[in-house]
């Protein structure tokens, strides 16, 4: 489904397209679709420049449409830090988000925990005309990844051990991960990580899995419900400080552009979403390489979203 590039020549292609707000990890996504009859002006629905946001950014968009909505697709625009000023003016009308990472974003000095406390104080944190709405039982997390094989050999368990073994290292991850407080940067200050280098690299997709690999790097940023963490053999590593966060998936959107019955819509949607379906979805794309449009139709399908 996506060429085949050498390690070197991706890395340089995630980079530029990091850089320019775009995407690292190509997918399959429609400008527009839909055709309903809901009376009232589209849904615009978004989604971060990874695989598994752009699934759910197709879920949303195929549940409003089942439900009469016309919805014009923007998918695979950038990371949050791009993404989150187009729903703030309201161009974007809802994206998938995750929960506490949102909240590291939006109010960095936050120190909810549990998914009802974190969308308590996200509630008192977003601007007036930005809301969330249900969060999911489904949960993607953030996962600091070694191969077996290190984790065996050098005895690794918790972030804490890999601090201990760090300063010879290499860490790889996403340009915008490095700074933030749920992320990198979080790291060194809760765990007082050294690395003697952080290698730029995809967000938890095909650059990332080939860098650990081959050894291009030591340790990585992955997405829990990455497939590969299982089929690669690869250990994550536990995080006693909490300091990357459990993370929800939760529909945010600006509220005026969004009606009500829209809303109970994407409610359905994350109601129905569980963990194993995450990771399901994500191994037909990376694993079995379907588009990503078919793979959230699929889902969709077998939903009674109501």
């Amino acid at each position: 489904m996506k060429p085949h590039l050498t390690l070197g020549a991706a890395v340089a292609a995630a980079t530029l397209a990091l850089a320019t707000g775009c995407a690292a990890d190509p997918l399959s996504t429609s400008g527009s679709a839909g055709t309903g009859t809901s009376g009232g002006d589209k849904i615009v629905v978004g989604s971060a420049n990874f695989s598994e946001n752009v699934i759910l950014g197709e879920i949303y968009s195929k549940a409003l449409e089942n439900a009469g909505y016309t919805v014009e697709r923007k998918l695979n625009i950038g990371a949050r830090e791009v993404l989150y000023g187009q729903i703030q003016n309201c161009s974007i009308n809802v994206i998938p988000e995750y929960n506490q990472a949102l909240l590291a974003f939006v109010a960095p000095t936050a120190q909810a925990s549990g998914t009802g406390a974190v969308d308590a104080e996200l509630g008192k944190a977003l601007p007036t005309n930005l809301g969330i709405l249900e969060s999911s039982p489904a949960q993607d997390n953030n996962a600091v990844a070694v191969t077996n094989a290190m984790a065996q050999r050098l005895n690794l368990k918790t972030i804490e051990d890999l601090a201990k073994a760090s300063s010879g290292m290499t860490f790889g991850g996403p340009t915008e991960w490095k700074t933030r407080a749920d992320g990198f940067a979080g790291l060194e200050k809760a765990y007082g990580i050294q690395f003697k280098e952080y290698k730029l690299l995809d967000y938890s997709g095909p650059i990332t899995i080939s860098a650990l690999e081959k050894g291009d790097v030591d340790a990585a940023l992955l997405f829990s419900t990455v497939p590969q963490i299982k089929s690669n053999g690869y250990t994550v590593l536990e995080d006693p400080k909490n300091t990357v966060g459990v993370n929800n998936v939760t529909p945010l959107v600006c509220k005026d552009a969004v009606p009500d019955k829209a809303q109970s819509v994407l409610n359905a949607v994350s109601k129905s979403l569980t963990t194993e379906d995450l990771t399901s979805m994500n191994a037909s794309y990376a694993i079995d390489h379907r588009d990503a449009a078919d793979v959230a139709s699929e889902w969709v399908g077998k939903q009674n979203l109501k």
